[in-house]
């Protein structure tokens, strides 16, 4: 088995991915397939914000989480039954996997609907897209394989000066709401730090993506149900609207999601699977601004594109040199 990087900051993976190191390939019909399906993984991912934002009019934060993490394990679970898979087995595979759900999922998916609190889905979407920046620059320090080139280093700066622009430093961050957009940035944080714990504990695990994901949502799901019954009460209605939109970020934003991501890294390879990480922000943004009416200034995009080809060239790495004559 080999572990691929999961898109990074996406709001409902870095679950670890775990593949054979080599598969056929595949039939014309099912490569024109999997356009498809990234078109798909893409509204969905880029839609979460909005689902998000929606879900916390009417329920709390936690409350929010808690939903998203049972209905994405209850479609998981249905899809390992059909498959008559099994759960990870081992003591130190699950005392991993406990871990590795608290960082990449019980932590980021609560931070982000505390922020959408008081920040806009549009913005939430684009803290998200910083997610390959942290962990381009966490991977340098954690990772050995990983070594800064001047094209990384200068992906890193440029990513961070689209954040400042996003942010508006130049206006002292006037209007913006400090404390929100922490929230947001210190769940995109948490992404990549999940993914190195990941690659150093469970890159040879003897288990399917799908059991991985399934135990590690479930395992993030027994999470938020012991703490939210501490910091919130049961609701005394349940408005259909923001029910629904819990109902959806769970099943299709985390569920069917995983699955399609994980199907998309295994028949198209991970680089081309990560770049649906590019079009969540642009997803998000237009979702928040034509659907909740949510106000957008020229900043907003011009700083996300820059944060975006910073997250490219972050992620960027040289092409081996040729050592030799010809290669046939």
């Amino acid at each position: 088995m080999t572990t691929a990087p999961p898109a990074p900051g996406a709001p409902a993976t870095q679950i670890p991915e775990l593949t054979p190191a080599a598969s056929p390939a595949p039939p014309r019909a099912r490569r024109a397939g999997w356009r498809v399906r990234f078109a798909v993984l893409s509204l969905i991912w880029g839609f979460s914000f909005l689902l998000i934002k929606v879900g916390t009019e009417a329920y709390a934060p936690l409350q929010v989480t808690l939903g998203r993490l049972v209905f994405g394990t209850l479609l998981l679970a249905g899809a390992l039954a059909v498959r008559r898979d099994r759960l990870p087995r081992g003591a130190r595979v699950w005392a991993h996997l406990t871990v590795a759900a608290f960082l990449l999922n019980a932590v980021p998916f609560t931070l982000f609907a505390y922020a959408e609190l008081t920040i806009p889905s549009t913005l939430a979407g684009i803290c998200n897209a910083t997610s390959p920046l942290w962990g381009m620059a966490l991977s340098l320090v954690a990772l050995s394989e990983d070594r800064p080139t001047r094209r990384r280093v200068a992906g890193l700066g440029l990513g961070f000066l689209g954040v400042l622009t996003v942010l508006g430093v130049w206006e002292g961050f006037s209007g913006l709401d400090v404390r929100g957009t922490a929230l947001a940035l210190l769940a995109s944080l948490c992404y990549p730090v999940g993914w190195i714990y990941v690659r150093r504990t469970l890159a040879g695990v003897d288990a399917s993506h799908l059991s991985v994901m399934t135990g590690q949502l479930l395992l993030a799901t027994v999470q938020l149900a012991l703490v939210t019954p501490l910091f919130t009460s049961v609701p005394t209605t349940f408005p259909l609207g923001p029910l629904l939109a819990v109902v959806a970020l769970g099943a299709l934003g985390t569920g069917l999601a995983l699955l399609l991501q994980y199907g998309l890294v295994t028949e198209v390879g991970p680089t081309i699977a990560q770049m649906v990480t590019y079009l969540i922000p642009v997803i998000a943004t237009a979702a928040g601004v034509a659907l909740l009416g949510e106000p957008l200034t020229w900043s907003t995009p011009v700083g996300a594109v820059v944060v975006l080809v910073g997250a490219a060239l972050a992620q960027s790495r040289a092409r081996p040199a040729r050592t030799g004559g010809p290669q046939s």
